[in-house]
């Protein structure tokens, strides 16, 4: 019988290879069709689409990006990943928070195009203005920017010194390294893009129609010669490297009695 804590596990390697789905679509309609990534998160999710089985892909990545993002909300709740709860590790957390929210905004775009073949348009942006109509709610979108870049900061420097090493197994291909490195400072330059796009919105009064997804983020470096093109590479590489964690991630108990994972020094 498969106890809580392995059903979990389960879920969040589902949620690992969505993730490598995502990135490798999205580095590869970020180098090969101008048309797709100018949509933004949507050409993502329409390229899958067209996949063989594509609709039964769709679904599994709903499953695998809630899953994550629930890892990442449980990340930050109860530090299963044991960041601590000093400035350091709340700033982990936190940025945990962010990413489980971007998740889920992607699970649910993936959910929309798995149901009915398409997705709202302007969905992020439509949040966006939905939260700026409530008080506080620029300064909820400008914390949550504050958070993306504090997200984008922990990508670059996971990817610069390898630390993330730590959380795979030893089993794992000799070339995770690097594709984790190179993977991990091409996210943090399409999370700083993000966080800046929300604090502009919630902050500076910028407007709902300036915050990014994802994709939009991506095509918003289109113009940028070879920095998108090295952005672009990278976020394929993370796909491959998410495909890695896939199978060789370890992943912490779920059950408060063994919380603390044993991962490797």
């Amino acid at each position: 019988m498969i106890d809580k804590s392995e059903k979990f596990s389960w879920l969040v390697r589902i949620g690992y290879l969505s993730r490598a789905i995502l990135y490798s679509v999205l580095g590869l309609i970020a180098l090969t069709s101008a048309g797709k990534i100018s949509q933004g998160t949507n050409g993502i999710f329409k390229a899958v689409e067209d996949f063989p089985a594509g609709t039964a892909i769709l679904w599994l990545m709903v499953i695998g990006l809630f899953a994550y993002a629930l890892f990442r909300f449980a990340s930050t709740v109860f530090d299963i990943e044991n960041n601590g709860s000093d400035k350091k590790g709340w700033a982990k957390r936190i940025g945990h928070a962010g990413s489980a929210i971007g998740h889920l905004a992607l699970a649910y775009s993936a959910y929309q195009f798995a149901s009915s073949g398409k997705a709202s348009a302007g969905g992020a942006q439509e949040a966006a203005s939905g939260v700026l109509s409530v008080e506080f709610g620029g300064i909820v979108l400008g914390l949550l920017g504050l958070a993306f870049l504090g997200t984008a900061f922990f990508q670059a420097k996971k990817g610069l010194t390898g630390e993330f090493m730590h959380r795979i197994s030893a089993q794992a291909p000799n070339a995770t390294r690097w594709l984790g490195g190179v993977g991990y400072a091409a996210r943090g330059v399409v999370y700083a893009i993000i966080g800046w796009s929300l604090i502009n919105a919630g902050f500076l009064s910028g407007g709902s129609d300036k915050v990014k997804t994802l994709g939009d983020a991506v095509a918003s470096l289109a113009g940028e010669g070879i920095v998108f093109t090295l952005t672009a590479l990278g976020l394929l590489l993370f796909g491959l490297f998410s495909l890695v964690l896939a199978r060789y991630r370890i992943i912490p108990q779920l059950d408060s009695g063994g919380k603390v994972p044993s991962f490797r020094a």
